[in-house]
């Protein structure tokens, strides 16, 4: 039945009334629209606008990875994301969602397409962005974020 499990599993099994077969679920989904995970990019948008890193890495889960659109290196940990948005903030970015398509499932959702940075000196980059969601019970965090300038741009 459970031997093949960790004791600790097989206590928190019974105890919850699983036996054997696949976990009960009991997991409430928080209800969720296109046009409110849409918001959550304005959300992050709006953080970048202030210049403060710490507003910006707010968005994200504690456990999240960012693969930044203007450096190599993926930031797992609060400090290596702070340490991108600190650099990444001082060209003074603003983005334009250009194409999306969001896919909601129970407190996940997913938000891809095309955004554009429009930065203080007046360039640009478009790029390509994944942005995955997770609610936590309370808000809506960012757990994965990806962003890759478009090739034929460069």
């Amino acid at each position: 039945m459970l031997n093949h499990l960790p004791k600790w599993f097989a206590i928190v099994a019974v105890l919850s009334g699983v036996s054997g077969g696949a976990l009960a679920k009991t997991e409430t989904c928080q209800p969720a629209s296109e046009k409110q995970i849409a918001a959550l990019f304005n959300r992050w948008n709006d953080s970048l606008k202030t210049g403060d890193p710490q507003k910006v890495v707010a968005n994200y889960a504690p456990h999240s990875i960012l693969l930044p659109t203007v450096s190599n290196k993926p930031r797992l940990s609060v400090d290596e994301k702070l340490d991108y948005f600190k650099h990444f903030l001082e060209s003074k970015p603003v983005g334009t969602i250009d194409f999306r398509h969001v896919m909601i499932e129970c407190n996940a959702a997913i938000d891809a397409g095309i955004y554009t940075f429009k930065f203080g000196d007046g360039s640009t980059v478009k790029a390509r962005y994944t942005f995955t969601y997770v609610w936590n019970g309370r808000k809506w965090l960012i757990t994965s974020h990806h962003s890759s300038k478009m090739p034929e741009s460069e």
